[in-house]
């Protein structure tokens, strides 16, 4: 596990120092949303090809696919909240990782209440019991505790970022909160603990392509324990396999990324880091939108970020203090925006 962490950290720092460019950003920014939320629901049965996940995102319906088009959206909403939930200051709520599990199942923000009676985990070949999470009464105090642990391990920093995040997800998992949804909702809760405390990489990996490419490892690391019952042994299991497994993964991602961001190195892109990391990831998402467009509206700042209206007025009024934004035409009712000069490189425009 320690060379696992020694290699996510060469290429997290090696991956920092490339150079970069917005519209390389933003392309490799996209592929990876779209391979989490290809292997992540394939982990779970999901039919449609990464290609045909592509076209559904884009609006493309395939009969008879209907429940599969809808869960592909439902995970790549979830992906957008991660990203929003990520550049938020402050520990990690309870109601955040409700509301990316009422995403999956829902597509709905709002926060899912935990499971209300026993669900039970069965081979599907054999019908045999797997595993029997904890009872339903039991899993609200679970929650509570797990959410509470990760914030006290990331404030006393007693843990690297990673062996939190792999821990989280197999304890989230082993409390199985929800009668569906656990998994992907686990993987999302990975990635959001990852990106809000400095292991984000901009959102360009997927740590999805490993896990569903090694399906059987993937299952066999989380199945540790003598017994099959949360109260007879799983919840004291030596979870060893399973953080190697997850650190390994992280690994492997991290390594894909770093080449595809040399590669793109290689061709030309022009060095923007020194500018582009005195910028919050806020800033840095809007840079993708002004990469495209010179103006923008509030409305469309909006939508980039995944917030609402009234929440992106006082940002651009702290944007203009801040030298970041300027107003386009001031004699205008409704505001528009560019960005202020010295931002105008950044987006290789």
């Amino acid at each position: 596990m320690s060379m696992a962490l020694m290699a996510i950290e060469a290429d997290r720092q090696a991956i920092i120092e490339l150079p970069i460019d917005v519209r390389m950003l933003a392309s490799l920014r996209d592929t990876a949303r779209l391979l989490s939320t290809h292997y992540s629901t394939q982990i779970e049965g999901n039919r449609l090809t990464r290609s045909q996940v592509q076209d559904a995102l884009g609006g493309k319906s395939f009969p008879g696919r209907e429940r599969d088009e809808t869960e592909v959206r439902h995970y790549y909403a979830a992906l957008e909240r991660v990203e929003k939930l990520a550049s938020d200051s402050g520990p990690l709520a309870e109601a955040d990782v409700q509301c990316l599990h009422g995403l999956v199942l829902n597509g709905r923000a709002r926060a899912t209440a935990y499971r209300d009676g026993q669900n039970v985990i069965r081979d599907s070949r054999t019908n045999k019991i797997v595993y029997l999470p904890p009872e339903a009464g039991d899993v609200p105090r679970l929650m509570k505790a797990l959410v509470a642990w990760i914030g006290a391990r990331i404030t006393k920093g007693d843990l690297p970022v990673p062996l939190v995040a792999g821990l989280a997800h197999y304890e989230f998992a082993t409390i199985h909160p929800y009668y569906d949804g656990n998994g992907r909702t686990a993987r999302l809760l990975t990635t959001l603990i990852l990106q809000r405390h400095g292991y984000g990489l901009n959102g360009i990996y997927s740590l999805e392509e490993y896990y569903a490419r090694r399906l059987g490892d993937y299952y066999r690391a989380l199945d540790v324990g003598p017994s099959h019952n949360y109260y007879e042994g799983r919840a004291e299991a030596d979870v060893t396999p399973f953080i190697a497994h997850f650190l390994a993964g992280m690994a492997d991602s991290f390594s894909k990324v770093r080449a595809k961001a040399a590669q793109a190195a290689d061709r030309g892109a022009t060095d923007r880091a020194p500018l582009l990391r005195r910028l919050d990831p806020k800033q840095r998402r809007l840079l993708e939108l002004f990469s495209r467009q010179a103006i923008v509206t509030a409305a469309e700042i909006a939508e980039q970020l995944a917030f609402s209206p009234r929440t992106v007025r006082p940002l651009c009024t702290k944007w203009i203090e801040d030298g970041f934004l300027v107003v386009h035409d001031p004699s205008r009712r409704n505001r528009l925006y560019a960005l202020a000069p010295k931002w105008e490189a950044a987006v290789g425009r």
